[in-house]
């Protein structure tokens, strides 16, 4: 403990001193001896004050050393070591030549054992490792000023926990080495485990570096669908201090900014969020003048409804809480849940068991309007910051959404022209054109016989009819370049039915021909009844066949020629589950017209098919 002073103001450091020994009544026992002098000279006066202060200060080391020796000792005892062999002396010879080292061994004990930090030599607290501000006066521990102004509360093991990693990272990483806010953040989440603490934060600094990460913040532009149909922003913070983001949920239209947007894109944007809630926690911290390391987000789920609980949404929410739970570990500080509608247990029944358990204990839920009045938001937000919309007095400027219009939605193609490295190589819904006499055909093998096939579509162009076959033939796949005079015109559509094969002997109808017509969204499913082979097929629908003794209309010819002068467009998604694994509530019983995001309030919703009607089983 040094301190330094203009003259004539002189202190001194006190001698210090370890001494282990043979215990004399029991030579199984070590005796642990720790002794330390101090001289002050002329302090004004003070003097025996400065005395006090110095011992009340090296009492508290001594007890420090001690938690640590004990954790120690326990540590060996778990590994059933329960006796260490006592030490001997080397020879004369040999103890000549280690005497330098070993004196020096014994240095670097004592700043151990001073610093609370057992495991933590003088080469590893060095000024090369911690910030020059998180280093005390003689710079073996952390600043005690340090920790409690930037870190919070932690415990001599803790605080030797955080030490060690860094240190490891400074000596193996290359690279910019993170805050110790952010190191700390991992370590929580194994509950200071340094080896899990450790493997997590590497696989998270590598995915970092690996898609540019640490430049979102830069170079993310939020697109304009997003600014105007995204139900989420900050807005001021909780009673803590802590950085309130705000997200109306349940006037998201979720299903139309996956088919507008993609999954990359609203993932992206859940990271900027992430990073800039990092960023306002700081500067909280510098504002409060005491540790801000997470923030609070609010939900409002009014209007949350089994719309929202499509299977492809339900599959992108847990990817992305996947990523966001890995690399963002305990940065929400609370999750205030509002007018949650009797739907939500549904919601959280599927999501909870992919969410940290730590996290989970972190959410506070209300339903209806139980969030108002003692033991509601006032407990947690002031009345002031309350937006106006759950009964507060803050005007709040997040948007409430609205559904997506169709004519926005975009295929695969359309959805991959960006300059970024895509953090998802795959994308839940795929896109196909279809043309007069090609087809686009997916197959499905079913190996059990009862299993459960579920799509989602949307048609983005044109009128399409779509059909579901079995076959107990394994059909070839075959591009349509053999049938079409151009091959550049069908793309990527796979043509799989042959031919030759004749319907009713080689492959036989599972569902209805259903038509669907521009604009519409179908979700569906199919019970299986055997095993095989089952193709999905959309092609493209024209006008019915006109009787051969009547000439055809005028209107069927200007119909023919329309269809045939432009390809359709659709965006698919389809799964195949085992039936016990299937839920009514994550994907229609029944194929219909989807209700949320009408391209316009003329698209019927009267096409129905005719999906197998077991399967609330």
């Amino acid at each position: 403990m040094v301190q330094k002073y203009q003259s004539p103001v002189r202190v001194y450091k006190y001698p210090f001193e370890l001494v282990m020994a043979v215990h004399p009544e029991n030579e199984e026992w070590t005796c642990f001896e720790q002794s330390a002098s101090l001289d002050i000279k002329s302090f004004f006066g003070f003097e025996s004050t400065v005395e006090k202060i110095a011992m009340k200060q090296y009492t508290s080391n001594i007890k420090r050393g001690k938690e640590v020796i004990e954790h120690y000792l326990k540590e060996l005892i778990s590994q059933g070591i329960t006796f260490i062999p006592r030490w001997t002396p080397p020879c004369v010879c040999e103890q000549k030549d280690e005497q330098t080292p070993a004196a020096g061994d014994a240095a670097d004990a004592a700043v151990a054992l001073d610093s609370g930090a057992l495991g933590t030599t003088k080469e590893q607290t060095g000024s090369s490792c911690l910030p020059a501000e998180a280093l005390s006066s003689d710079g073996d521990k952390l600043d005690a000023d340090y920790i409690e102004r930037y870190l919070g509360q932690l415990t001599p093991m803790q605080e030797s926990c955080l030490i060690r990693l860094r240190q490891w990272l400074q000596e193996t990483h290359k690279g910019k080495i993170p805050k110790d806010e952010h190191i700390l953040r991992f370590l929580r989440a194994r509950d200071f485990n340094i080896d899990k603490a450790r493997e997590m934060l590497c696989q998270s600094l590598s995915w970092r570096k690996q898609y540019q990460v640490d430049y979102i913040l830069q170079s993310w532009r939020p697109p304009a669908l997003l600014d105007e149909y995204y139900t989420g922003g900050w807005h001021y913070q909780d009673k803590d201090g802590r950085p309130l983001y705000i997200l109306r949920l349940g006037q998201m239209d979720t299903k139309g900014l996956v088919k507008a947007l993609g999954e990359e894109s609203l993932l992206r944007h859940v990271l900027s969020i992430n990073e800039e809630g990092q960023k306002r926690c700081e500067e909280n911290t510098n504002i409060f003048g005491r540790p801000i390391t997470s923030w609070t987000c609010l939900v409002d789920l009014e209007g949350l409804n089994m719309r929202h609980l499509w299977r492809p949404g339900v599959k992108a929410l847990l990817r992305i809480i996947e990523v966001v739970e890995d690399n963002y570990p305990e940065t929400l500080g609370r999750l205030l849940i509002v007018r949650a509608p009797r739907v939500f247990p549904v919601l959280w029944t599927l999501v909870s068991p992919f969410i940290n358990e730590n996290t989970r204990q972190k959410f506070l839920i209300y339903s209806g309007n139980n969030y108002q009045g003692p033991g509601g938001l006032v407990d947690y937000v002031d009345k002031d910051v309350i937006p106006d919309f759950l009964g507060g007095d803050c005007m709040c400027t997040v948007p409430e959404g609205g559904l997506v219009p169709k004519s926005l939605y975009q295929t695969e193609d359309e959805s991959e022209n960006s300059d970024h490295i895509r953090l998802w190589t795959e994308t839940i819904y795929h896109s196909a054109s279809v043309l007069k006499g090609a087809p686009h055909e997916i197959v499905v093998e079913i190996l059990e016989g009862e299993s459960v096939i579920t799509w989602d579509f949307d048609i983005l162009k044109g009128d399409v009819v779509f059909s579901l076959f079995h076959s107990k033939r394994a059909p070839e796949t075959s591009h349509k370049e053999a049938t079409l005079p151009s091959t550049s015109a069908a793309g990527d559509n796979m043509q799989l039915i042959d031919k030759t094969w004749v319907l009713g002997v080689d492959y036989s109808h599972m569902e209805s021909p259903l038509v669907c017509r521009e604009g519409e969204s179908i979700q569906g499913s199919h019970v299986t009844r055997w095993p095989g082979f089952y193709i999905l097929q959309w092609k493209m629908h024209g006008p019915p066949p006109c009787a051969a003794t009547t000439l055809p209309r005028v209107d069927d010819v200007l119909a023919s020629l329309q269809v045939s002068s432009h390809k359709c467009k659709l965006i698919y998604y389809y799964e195949v589950l085992a039936s016990k694994d299937f839920r009514g509530s994550m994907s229609s019983l029944e194929s219909c017209n989807s209700g949320f995001s009408q391209l316009s309030g003329a698209t019927t919703l009267s096409s129905q098919s005719q999906s197998s009607s077991h399967l609330s089983r």
